[in-house]
């Protein structure tokens, strides 16, 4: 089960990364040793690092298939739009955990098709404002404010997140404190459940790490 609340939590937990310490490098890091590797391109650290950014947060908690990885802005827009979760609309109105992509050559008239420059993950929203969260804004992991339908605004990935039920790391620390069972028997749980399997043993060993 996807949860949009585990995505965001885990790009605020980065806030506050950034180039001038190497603190960034981490995040870098993350994205390199996943696989497959995008492009099989290795991200230098020297690297704009913004889907690099929104790439580990989905490996980290373990969301790969709704939120692709990507070291590029357009290569991640097509791997959205491969995956159904592309949103070609200025004027959405997201909602936490969508992506929110830019282009900082927008004329603001009309809906913008240029290519995009810039990327992040929005945090929340109230009224007209949203927060983003996004890596390699002046070098490091910051908070932006732009409104809706605002300029620069390029479209949104929409991951499909699950409409009901509790997100990885939440089962993930019911199994640790034994309440699906142990062994076979978990497995057939989760699996009757509903939850993949693998992606809820992911996380456990992660949290027990």
């Amino acid at each position: 089960m996807y949860s949009r609340d585990v995505v965001v939590k885990q790009a605020q937990k980065w806030l506050g990364r950034k180039e001038a310490d190497g603190s960034h490098r981490a995040i870098i890091d993350i994205y390199n040793q996943h696989r497959p590797l995008a492009r099989n391109y290795i991200v230098k650290y020297t690297d704009s690092w913004c889907a690099t950014f929104v790439s580990a947060v989905s490996i980290v908690c373990g969301y790969t298939a709704i939120i692709p990885t990507e070291c590029g802005c357009e290569q991640m827009i097509n791997l959205f739009k491969k995956i159904g979760s592309w949103v070609e609309n200025d004027a959405y109105v997201p909602s936490p955990g969508d992506v929110i992509f830019y282009d900082w050559q927008d004329s603001g008239v009309g809906n913008d098709v240029g290519v995009a420059d810039h990327v992040g993950i929005v945090e929340k929203v109230s009224g007209t404002t949203i927060t983003v969260i996004e890596g390699n804004y002046s070098d490091s992991v910051k908070r932006r404010h732009i409104k809706v339908n605002g300029r620069f605004i390029r479209g949104y990935g929409v991951p499909k997140y699950s409409q009901s039920g509790g997100s990885y790391t939440e089962i993930a620390k019911e199994v640790i404190a034994g309440k699906w069972g142990n062994g076979a028997e978990r497995k057939k749980r989760l699996i009757a459940a509903g939850y993949n399997y693998l992606n809820i043993q992911s996380e456990v060993n992660r949290l027990l790490k």
